[in-house]
């Protein structure tokens, strides 16, 4: 493997590690939606702003949504609307994986 195959093999990671939580998977599905403030995203998840603003940077320092302020809030809009097609992949998986399963019972 070349230095620049390797590179770009992590920088894949890092967007798969930005979406590795079930807390941002469901931010990015509510992003995909319309742009929403944190207060609002607050509210879905049932956690502090502190924690869904964490998981929001990290999501921004990915690449995969974007902010902007408007007075005192902060509104995030999704970036990457791509990765919905990921997501929907992943749930062919899921769906394969639990149909193999029942077929074994």
């Amino acid at each position: 493997m070349t230095e620049q195959e390797q590179l770009k093999l992590n920088a894949r990671a890092a967007v798969l590690k930005a979406l590795a939580h079930p807390t941002r998977l469901w931010l990015v599905e509510q992003l995909q939606q319309q742009e929403r403030c944190v207060c609002e995203l607050t509210d879905g998840v049932n956690a502090d702003i502190s924690t869904v603003s964490k998981h929001l940077s990290l999501l921004r320092q990915a690449g995969i949504i974007s902010s902007r302020r408007d007075g005192k809030q902060i509104y995030y809009r999704l970036e990457t609307p791509c990765l919905l097609k990921m997501l929907s992949c992943v749930e062919s998986v899921i769906e394969k994986n639990a149909a193999h399963h029942a077929a074994l019972v």
